[in-house]
């Protein structure tokens, strides 16, 4: 099932766990809910999904990011984006932060973000670890950028 909060970008997500397809992607998830990528570990849930309300109740802020990274600037990324990462995903109002690489062009890179609501998003905003990629971003690392925002509807518990 293609998830509303990810659309089209589902696929990647799965795929973004194996090399060959997205069942062996879900047999090489160990125990620990991780799966080896390469030199790097990528979480993987089987939690249930829970669609927010349609009513007054506050949906959380998800943020698609579409990212093109030069290809001289790979190695200063990769790094800058696993500070942001991790220093996100320690912040109280933030759900998850997923760094997801195109399997087509492995200089594309996709963030999924969640956030409780607007706040949480503006408090990101104001991190050091955001601020490597606004740096990153201002000295031209980066080909093109594009952030969608959306409100979350299915989502992990």
């Amino acid at each position: 099932t293609v998830l509303p909060s990810v659309g089209r970008l589902a696929p990647i997500v799965l795929l973004a766990l194996s090399r060959s397809s997205p069942a062996s992607a879900f047999a090489s998830v160990s125990n620990n809910n991780f799966a080896h990528v390469g030199s790097r570990r990528a979480f993987a849930s089987s939690t249930p999904l829970k669609m927010a309300s349609s009513g007054d109740e506050k949906k959380p802020i998800c943020i698609v990011v579409e990212a093109e990274i030069k290809e001289d600037r790979m190695e200063e990324f990769l790094d800058l984006i696993e500070k942001d990462a991790v220093g996100s995903r320690a912040e109280p109002g933030c759900l998850r932060f997923d760094v997801l690489r195109s399997k087509d062009n492995p200089n594309k890179f996709f963030f999924y973000e969640a956030y409780v609501d607007a706040d949480a998003v503006a408090f990101h905003k104001e991190q050091p670890h955001f601020a490597l990629w606004t740096k990153f971003k201002e000295t031209e690392g980066i080909v093109s950028s594009v952030s969608h925002k959306t409100d979350g509807w299915f989502m992990t518990k």
